[in-house]
C-alpha cells in the first residue's frame, strides 16, 4: 500500500500544481510564483507521505546538500542542451532572430520547475526506486525510462521515434542521477536545466508540447534526425547521444559507489538502504 498511497499523493499535487500553471498562463509572475509555490508542495507532501508509509526520514529530498545537488544539476542540464544546439547551429539548422521575452522565460521558471519537480518524484522517487528493491537497479531502470518515454505519446506532436528517444536519453539519465548519489535534488536540477534551457533560453519545441515565448526568438530547420522535427530537439540524435554519454558516467559513478541493486539480493521488504552522498 505504501507505493499506491505514494503514487496517489504524487499524482494529486501534480495534477493541482499543472492545472494552476497552466490556468496562469499569460501571466508571467503568477505562473512564476504559481510555480515554485506548486513545486514545493509537491516536495513536502512527497516528504510527508514517505516519511508516514515507510517509517523513514524522507532523505533523498532531505535539505542536506539539496541547494549545491540541485545546481550541479541545473548546470549540468543547461550545458548538455547548449551542446545539442551548438551541434545544430554550427550546422545551419538552428539560427536566432533575436530576443523574444525575458518575462516569458521568467514564467517558464515556474512551468519548469514544478514540471522537473513533480516528474522526478514521480518517476524516480516512487517507481525507480520502489521498483528497484523488486527487480534490481538495472531493471527498473530500463522499465521506468521506457514508462518516461511512452508517457510523452500523449503530447501534441508526439512521435513514436520521439517517445524511444527520451526513453533513451531522459529516462536513463535522469535515473541514472538518481542511482549514482541516491538523491533526488540531482535529477530534479538535470531535468529542470535541461528543459528550461530548452525553451526558457533557446526558445526551442519541448517533448512536442509547443514552443513558448523564452528569451530568444529562434527558428529550427532541417533534416528531422537531427532537428527532432515537430517534437523538437530532444528527438535529435545529439541529445540521445549526449543522453547516453551522461547515463553511462551516472552508472559507472553507481557501480564505483556500491549503489547497485544486484536482481537477486533485491529486498522484497523494501528495506534498500537510501545512501548519503
Amino acid at each position: 500500500m505504501r507505493f499506491v498511497w505514494q503514487l496517489l499523493a504524487v499524482v494529486a499535487v501534480s495534477f493541482i500544481g499543472g492545472q494552476a500553471v497552466i490556468a496562469a498562463e499569460g501571466n508571467w509572475l503568477l505562473r512564476l510564483v504559481l510555480g515554485l509555490l506548486a513545486a514545493a508542495l509537491a516536495l513536502l507532501v512527497y516528504g510527508w507521505v514517505v516519511r508516514r508509509t515507510e517509517r523513514r526520514p524522507s532523505t533523498e529530498v532531505g535539505r542536506e546538500g539539496a541547494g549545491k545537488a540541485f545546481g550541479r544539476g541545473t548546470l549540468l542540464g543547461a550545458v548538455l542542451f547548449s551542446m545539442v544546439i551548438t551541434n545544430l547551429a554550427a550546422s545551419g539548422y538552428y539560427k536566432v532572430d533575436g530576443l523574444d521575452s525575458v518575462t516569458g522565460a521568467l514564467g517558464l521558471v515556474g512551468f519548469m520547475a514544478v514540471a522537473a519537480v513533480t516528474e522526478e518524484l514521480l518517476y524516480r522517487g516512487v517507481l525507480l526506486r520502489i521498483i528497484e528493491q523488486r527487480i534490481g537497479t538495472w531493471l527498473a531502470l530500463v522499465a521506468t525510462s521506457l514508462l518516461f518515454g511512452l508517457s510523452h505519446l500523449l503530447n501534441e506532436h508526439a512521435t513514436l521515434w520521439g517517445a524511444i528517444a527520451i526513453a533513451v536519453e531522459a529516462g536513463g539519465m535522469l535515473g541514472g542521477a538518481y542511482i549514482a548519489t541516491r538523491t533526488l535534488w540531482l535529477p530534479i536540477g538535470l531535468h529542470f536545466g535541461w528543459n528550461f534551457a530548452e525553451s526558457g533560453i533557446f526558445g526551442t519545441e519541448v517533448s512536442g508540447n509547443g514552443t513558448e515565448h523564452g528569451l530568444l526568438g529562434s527558428v529550427t530547420s532541417g533534416p528531422r534526425l537531427l532537428t527532432g522535427g515537430e517534437f523538437g530537439p530532444e528527438a535529435s540524435v545529439y541529445s540521445v547521444l549526449f543522453g547516453v554519454l551522461t547515463t553511462a558516467a551516472f552508472m559507472w559513478l553507481a557501480h564505483r559507489r556500491g549503489n547497485l541493486v544486484p536482481r537477486r539480493r533485491a529486498d522484497r521488504s523494501g528495506a534498500v538502504a537510501t545512501l548519503a552522498r
